[in-house]
């Protein structure tokens, strides 16, 4: 009996009963001749042999083992280009009967599911087997085996339907691969005979011939026009390398083409950087597939593919070469391509470029010596990238080449992931510090409690939106403006781009302009009911008037660990005194009292501190008392109203048996620690009396205020009895102090923990905080490697990030009408709280990409980033910089809102919000510009900064200008520029695109007639609306005539670009 063909996804055994079981862990495929199934034990070793002798299309017999895992994975493969086919089919092995499956070809394999993305029914082998379709049925086929097996039927939705299936499972099997690969060997040997008698011909009019073909044609740039014969909504290409010496392939690019003037033309660019192995016998393979409706799973299908070599494309007289667009076999043509060198002006028409140097366009284009396009530091913090190219004409007639790039970043999930991380190790450590604190009176419990409970919520939210985040795929690297609202990516910030801007001039090098756009940082999940985060802190309740820095929350942490070790050692260092007193040891008297006079000085020394008396000073302070009263605890416990100082209210340590008077003596701690000194230099008179250094009648009086009895004499009694009352008085003295120190540093911690979680507000309110600085920092960190990256080779630049810091000016687009209200206070407070950040440069391992992703460390109100650089790079920088100098950030909000909403703000609503954040921001600004080491040098900074501050004054409806020269101002010190609005991709998309122009306008001289022309240009072929269709599937902004009356002028799109 022979074994089927067709398994349904598992392999079969026959079990002694004769029934058949199945073994869900592997899937064998017999593509060979038939095979016995009494044979298959002393058979298996012999075909596992003859499969690893490599004789794949040659031998008799061939047992295919395949893991049902990796089967289904193959089978469920989201990406439908590696699908040749796929859709809904009835099958079954009789004619009728017949069952719908969904069905899916890839290679020689037709997988038959129950349904879409369902289990395995069966896997067809295509291989030795005649595909047929029925003559009396025109919708369905057979597939017959050679093998004998029964049929499989297989009956489709149409007849069109049915002969697309019938050609798709004909050619898959190798014997068609065959076919078509005897078919591209011959146009190949036809080509290569065909360059070889061009070759030839060169040679003979004093050509280089051959040797022109190890020639570097990088970089290069080209314009792709694709016109497909049949219609299509949108197209794809994928453009492929092919090494016509190693036959290998290598993927380029893989991008979106944009519609021409004409609906059935799609254009788009695509350039090869300077370091590309790109020769003139290479070759390039454009691949079209036809987009469907982005919400669907199967996205593109093929059209077609057309090939040309460098070497053609740069001899053509013409400025472009047209190709043919063929099906998969060569044979047939479905459309055009038209590939077109981008020129720039001087280069000559007329003649045909030299081939070993390429237009001056492409001279141009990367010439920075660290190549920032292919550098792994680039390739670490950028992906996805979307370009445009654009020329435009200056007023002296000349062409500027301006090329557009958005870029996502990684930095949009990593450094969440690690914010997250250290919050929950912070709150983690912060749980266990106030745990250790011993045992405290209730009122202070109960303030404990609350820190804990307030911790540990966190932390559960915190470790459920960290498992969250990583469940995502690594490649993740953009949050959409539809998903602002999830629970789990409100850390993440909303559309974070890199946009980008390099302009090259004729005979000039590119200049590069980066601005970073991202929706503003606000909490969308907790809405905005009750106002954003400026609204919601201001209505917090703190739970006492004293805080503490974490600095000195640390320092108390060692003077308790430093009090609790001294203690002990000095108690027992007393107890060898007495005991070497008892035997009347004069050499291991004096051996004791050396190490107790160190452990006690040590102990006087740590008792000195400052803080202790400033905390007990707060502890007694009736507004600390005041502040606590009247709250319930976490734990139930209701804490009246008390003075300081009843019911031992004022003492933290409910054993330690300190009293504390209503009116507390300021210098009472001054005379704890001093009452220990005395205490000890009472015994060492004492000793040094008993060992005979001193006369008896020596008054000592004055070197003991604790005890009278240093002053009596040692020959009328034993050494012991002379010394026991001095020690217990420094014993007691000791335990005093630090019973006082304990307190007050106990209330320095737990004030500390109250202040970064209790204090803050309610823990849906930190949460919200925590939240919107992520988003800010993601963004943030994103803006200064890049700027960091730019100015490597700028020594001033520098210089002034270690000496003054780095600005970074927020640019918002937000109203003062309704949520965006709440949203611009969240944005507020999450821009100030990166003061609290600081960068600085270290140098990484390897240039592997995720060594060269910043990290972040430290707690809530001292986070520091780490900006890894390559070795070679990190040797270059300044010695300060390479020493670990902190870099400060300096951030500053400027908001004016545009849009309608606006409009009833400043006519019936109130925008003093947005007034105050600016004049606040204005002050900053001009602090951190005064700060600069050679400011006086700026050219024109005084003037702008004086016309900023006229603009912020100014009582001006939708006064734009702000936002205009605030922009100037950053980019004048070197700045981050990054822009915001509600999701960053309409009003954000004018902003940046007007930026760009302006930019061109007066760096580049852009000529005045052609800045509208080329503000509509970028609005409406730029990467902007790629952005908008990213995020919501249309290529459209999001606005409506009527709201595009409200707007000021320059900040309208063109017609037919929004809707």
């Amino acid at each position: 009996m022979s074994r089927p063909k067709v398994l349904n996804g598992f392999r079969s055994k026959q079990t002694a009963a004769g029934k058949v079981g199945l073994n869900p862990k592997n899937v064998f495929l017999n593509v060979g001749s038939e095979k016995h199934e009494d044979d298959d034990d002393e058979d298996e070793d012999e075909d596992e042999g003859a499969c690893r002798q490599l004789m794949p299309l040659r031998m008799r017999r061939m047992k295919l083992r395949v893991n049902h895992s990796h089967l289904l994975f193959l089978s469920r493969e989201d990406t439908s280009e590696k699908f040749q086919k796929e859709g809904t089919l009835r099958v079954g092995r009789e004619e009728r009967g017949l069952i719908e499956r969904f069905c899916r070809l890839r290679g020689n394999l037709l997988f038959i599911l129950k349904k879409q993305r369902g289990d395995i029914v069966e896997v067809l082998s295509l291989e030795r087997c005649d595909v047929t379709k029925l003559p009396d049925d025109n919708r369905q086929l057979a597939v017959s085996f050679e093998s004998g097996d029964p049929p499989m039927f297989l009956q489709s939705s149409s007849c069109a339907e049915c002969v697309s299936w019938l050609d798709a499972l004909r050619d898959a099997n190798t014997e068609a691969l065959r076919r078509r690969i005897a078919q591209l060997t011959e146009l190949l040997h036809t080509h290569s005979a065909a360059s070889c008698r061009g070759d030839r011909k060169l040679e003979t009019n004093g050509g280089s011939g051959g040797a022109e073909s190890g020639v570097k044609a990088s970089p290069l740039h080209l314009s792709v026009e694709c016109r497909p014969v049949s219609a299509a909504a949108g197209v794809q290409i994928q453009v492929c390398v092919i090494d016509t010496h190693t036959h290998t392939v290598r993927k380029h690019c893989y991008c979106k083409l944009d519609k021409g003037p004409d609906e059935s033309v799609f254009v788009t660019s695509v350039c090869f950087h300077g370091d590309y192995p790109l020769y003139h016998q290479t070759r390039i393979k454009v691949t079209v597939y036809r987009t469907g409706e982005p919400t669907t799973h199967n996205a593109t299908s093929f059209l077609g593919f057309a090939s040309f070599s460098i070497r053609d494309l740069l001899r053509s007289k013409e400025p472009h070469i047209s190709v043919s667009l063929r099906t998969v076999d060569g044979m047939n043509e479905v459309g055009e391509v038209k590939v077109s060198r981008l020129q720039m002006e001087g280069e000559s028409d007329d003649k045909p470029p030299p081939e070993h140097k390429c237009p001056a366009l492409c001279d141009s284009l990367h010439s920075s010596i660290h190549d920032r396009e292919n550098s792994p530091m680039m390739r670490a913090v950028l992906c996805a990238q979307v370009c445009k190219v654009y020329r435009f004409q200056t007023e002296d007639q000349r062409w500027l080449l301006v090329r557009e790039q958005l870029s996502e970043t990684p930095l949009s999930f990593s450094l969440p992931k690690q914010l997250l991380s250290v919050l929950i190790q912070e709150h983690t450590n912060r749980i266990q510090e106030v745990r250790e604190l011993g045992d405290l009176s209730p009122h202070w419990d109960g303030l404990r409690h609350d820190v804990i409970n307030h911790c540990n919520h966190l932390i559960g939210c915190y470790q459920e939106t960290l498992a969250e985040l990583d469940k995502l795929s690594v490649l993740s690297c953009f949050k959409s403006s539809s998903s602002k609202s999830d629970r789990h990516l409100q850390f993440v910030p909303t559309n974070l781009h890199s946009q980008r801007m390099e302009v090259t001039n004729p005979g000039s090098s590119g200049v590069w302009y980066e601005v970073i756009t991202f929706g503003a940082p606000a909490d969308h999940h907790q809405a905005f009911k009750h106002g954003g985060l400026k609204r919601l802190l201001s209505k917090r309740c703190r739970h006492s008037s004293v805080s503490y820095s974490e600095d000195e929350s640390s320092r108390a942490r060692e003077l308790l660990g430093s009090v609790a070790q001294l203690q002990p050692l000095i108690f027992g260092l007393a107890e060898e005194l007495l005991s070497a007193s008892l035997e009347v040891n004069a050499a291991r008297l004096q051996q004791a009292l050396d190490g107790l006079s160190e452990q006690t000085e040590q102990f006087v020394h740590a008792l000195k501190e400052e803080l202790v008396k400033r905390a007990l000073l707060a502890i007694h302070s009736p507004s600390v008392t005041n502040a606590n009263s009247s709250h319930v605890h976490s734990n139930g416990l209701l804490c009246e109203s008390s003075p300081s100082g009843q019911d031992g209210q004022a003492s933290l340590c409910v054993n330690d048996g300190v009293r504390c008077d209503a009116a507390y003596d300021e210098e009472e701690w001054d005379r704890a620690w001093a009452n220990v000194a005395k205490s000890l230099n009472c015994i060492v008179a004492m000793v040094d009396r008993l060992q005979g250094r001193e006369e008896p009648s020596g008054d000592t009086s004055s070197h003991n205020t604790a005890s009278p009895s240093c002053s009596s004499s040692s020959s009328s009694s034993s050494w012991q009895e002379q010394l026991l009352p001095l020690v217990v008085t420094l014993r007691d003295c000791v335990r005093e102090a630090v019973a006082k120190a304990r307190d007050a540093m106990t209330f320095v911690i737990l004030q500390g923990a109250v202040a970064l979680t209790v204090d803050l507000g309610p823990a849906q309110v930190v949460q919200r905080r925590h939240a919107v600085f992520s988003q800010a920092l993601s963004a943030l960190v994103c803006g200064f490697v890049l700027k960091l990256y730019g100015g490597l080779e700028d020594p001033d630049f520098l210089q002034q990030l270690y000496s003054a810091g780095v600005l970074a000016q927020f640019e918002g687009l937000l109203s003062t009408y309704g949520d965006e209200v709440g949203m611009l206070e969240d944005m507020e407070v999450g821009v100030a709280d990166l003061t609290k950040v600081a960068f600085t440069v270290t140098e990484a391992k390897t240039e592997e990409p995720d060594d060269l992703l910043p990290t972040l460390s430290g707690t809530w109100g001292s986070f520091v980033i780490e900006v890894p650089l390559p070795p070679e790079t990190f040797r270059l920088l300044p010695q300060e910089l390479k020493d670990g100098r902190l870099i400060r950030v300096h951030p500053v909000l400027f908001n004016i809102g545009i849009n309608q909403q606006q409009s009833l703000a400043e006519r019936f609503g109130d925008s003093s919000l947005q007034e105050r954040v600016n004049q606040l921001s204005c002050e900053r600004l001009k602090d951190y510009c005064n700060k600069l080491p050679d400011m006086a040098g700026i050219q024109s900074l005084s003037d702008l900064l004086s016309s900023l501050d006229r603009c912020v004054e100014a009582k001006k409806r939708k006064n734009v200008e702000v936002l205009w020269i605030a922009a100037m101002v950053c980019r004048k010190v070197n700045g981050v520029r990054l822009t915001s609005c509600k999701s960053a991709k309409d009003r954000t998309a004018m902003s940046v695109t007007l930026e760009q122009c302006v930019l061109l306008r007066e760096r580049h001289t852009l000529s005045q007639q052609h800045f509208s022309t080329a503000l509509d240009c970028m609005r409406r072929d730029g990467c902007r609306l790629d952005n908008v269709q990213k995020n919501v599937g249309n290529r459209k902004f999001a606005f409506s005539s009527v709201q595009l009356l409200t707007f000021p002028k320059l900040y309208r799109p063109p017609d037919g670009s929004y809707g």
